[in-house]
């Protein structure tokens, strides 16, 4: 099934992210959302997106106005009648979006595919509200939607291969990296970054290291192109930490730390200042205790089959930008070093050890 046009539900940030990319690509896009002010912003965006694009010559100035052209918005859902995929992305709250597909249940034709672009909902609790949910799944773009590579295409229980290959199809035709994956809280990616910069924020907790050495330390460790603490800033701490209490059903080693619970719910950022010079005394704790919570995660999520290690690998390289994507580092440090670094985790949260750990050196 090829999409001929998309619709989307949110003209927020990560909507109008979405709109760009496929209107780049040649898709029209009917954007639709109450808020005339948020509709406005979006589209100012979108403009201000293909003017750039056309001053460093990677758009011409006809390419750029033709992309802006296939971008509409409208206030009312009814808008989207003539779309074949329809991609929710309102505020990461179940209550909302529960309401936004049952809306659309009651309006789209049964043909129309369905698409929640949430981060940390599950597929599966919000197909509950979703007629015919073979036509329902999740795109869970990442941000900044209109330029990072990455599509996160999950498979819910009641998921038809319909739909499934509907949004692999438009997803690579939009200039998207899908990753496939099961339906699980975190999907392939959050999964481990939500509790590596958790793990950051505990680190910083406890005194071994402020949050400017703990992103350093972390750059080196895993390959970073910045920080976990860096990251969080960018896309707010309170964001990072609504998706680590989504967790909360995996077990205590996901409970958010109470740095990230109080500089989150303040809404703040993190304090950064200056990078510190190397200390290998400081540094090294820090270190093994960032790979070891990313990798414990990991390997759960091997366990549970949620993605492949390639996937995870890919989805580490090009939406994290990890220098040094976790299962291929595994393999590179070979299982007795990494069982050594899930060894205090594995006692301080009273956790048996992945069953994945067997497998490690030949992950990649």
């Amino acid at each position: 099934m090829t999409i001929a046009k998309l619709g989307i539900l949110g003209a927020g940030t990560m909507g109008a992210g979405i709109a760009v990319g496929a209107a780049q690509h040649g898709v029209p896009v009917t954007l639709v959302d109450i808020s005339e002010t948020a509709r406005r912003r979006a589209l100012e965006a979108a403009g201000k997106f293909f003017a750039r694009a056309q001053e460093k010559g990677r758009l011409s100035d006809e390419a750029g106005r033709a992309a802006l052209a296939r971008i509409t918005t409208a206030e009312d859902a009814a808008a989207l009648l003539d779309c074949g995929l329809v991609i929710e992305a309102v505020f990461e709250d179940f209550e909302l979006k529960a309401r936004v597909f049952e809306t659309l249940s009651g309006l789209l034709p049964a043909e129309t595919v369905l698409a929640t672009n949430t981060s940390c909902l599950t597929v599966g609790g919000l197909a509950a509200h979703v007629d015919h949910p073979e036509r329902f799944l999740g795109m869970h773009y990442f941000s900044p939607a209109e330029v990072n590579p990455l599509v996160e295409i999950v498979r819910g229980e009641r998921t038809g291969d319909g739909a499934m290959a509907a949004a692999l199809s438009f997803a690579r035709d939009t200039g998207k990296r899908p990753l496939v994956c099961r339906d699980s809280p975190g999907f392939a990616v959050n999964r481990f970054f939500c509790p590596y910069t958790n793990e950051a924020a505990r680190v910083w907790d406890e005194g071994l290291g402020d949050p400017a050495r703990i992103d350093r330390v972390a750059q080196e460790a895993l390959g970073a192109a910045a920080g976990p603490f860096f990251v969080q800033n960018i896309i707010k701490p309170r964001i990072n930490l609504h998706a680590i209490r989504n967790l909360a059903p995996l077990g205590p080693f996901y409970a958010p730390a109470e740095g990230l619970i109080r500089v989150g719910d303040a809404d703040e950022s993190f304090p950064l200042g200056e990078t510190l010079a190397p200390d290998p005394a400081l540094d090294g704790p820090i270190a093994e205790r960032l790979l070891g919570a990313t990798f414990l995660a990991v390997l759960q999520e091997l366990d549970e089959e949620v993605a492949s290690p390639a996937d995870i690998d890919m989805g580490a390289s090009i939406a994290l930008r990890f220098g040094k994507p976790p299962c291929a580092l595994m393999d590179a440090l070979g299982a007795k070093e990494v069982s050594r670094l899930l060894q205090p985790i594995l006692e301080r949260f009273e956790l048996k050890a992945p069953g994945a750990l067997g497998r490690v050196g030949g992950l990649s």
